[in-house]
């Protein structure tokens, strides 16, 4: 493993422990040449299932792109980053768990969606209004009347 630091090629694994979610190996590393400190994750390398875009691209599946998406989607709201890590390798697992080769977007929007409407209201809607697309206010009405009943339902 080269140091990300000055690139030297020798290491030493100080701590090596399972990840929070299970699949990965974490390892802290010190560098013999700069000594300093870093952490790598070793992750077991599945069947490469591939996303199939709206319009028919096929991409390797990337669990930063959801990452991502999230963090922008939960940006300013009480939730942390190992929540959203978590999030993350719930719908990685469910997706190598369910699908065999190839899962359409929309699959995936899904599978986040429904993990965002049940942690925060606001975040699962930012996620939708991009995520299909909103185009004016009436779209985020129809998103939001569900969740408001549920709310008036729950609070009787």
């Amino acid at each position: 493993m080269r140091c990300p630091f000055c690139q030297i090629d020798n290491d030493k694994v100080i701590d090596s422990r399972a990840s929070d979610d299970g699949f990965a190996i974490r390892r802290r590393r010190e560098c013999a040449g700069c000594h300093r400190r870093y952490t790598t994750y070793e992750r077991l390398e599945e069947n490469v299932i591939k996303v199939v875009k709206k319009d028919g691209a096929r991409v390797p599946f990337d669990r930063q792109k959801i990452k991502v998406g999230l963090a922008k989607a939960c940006w300013k709201r009480p939730i942390s980053d190992p929540q959203i890590d978590a999030i993350v390798s719930s719908i990685e697992r469910e997706i190598y768990d369910n699908f065999e080769c190839e899962i359409p977007t929309s699959e995936v929007g899904a599978l986040v969606m429904r993990q965002l409407r049940d942690l925060d209201h606001v975040a699962y809607v930012r996620f939708a209004s991009v995520y299909r697309q909103f185009k004016d206010i009436r779209d985020f009405v129809e998103e939001l009347e569900p969740i408001l009943a549920e709310e008036r339902r729950s609070h009787r």
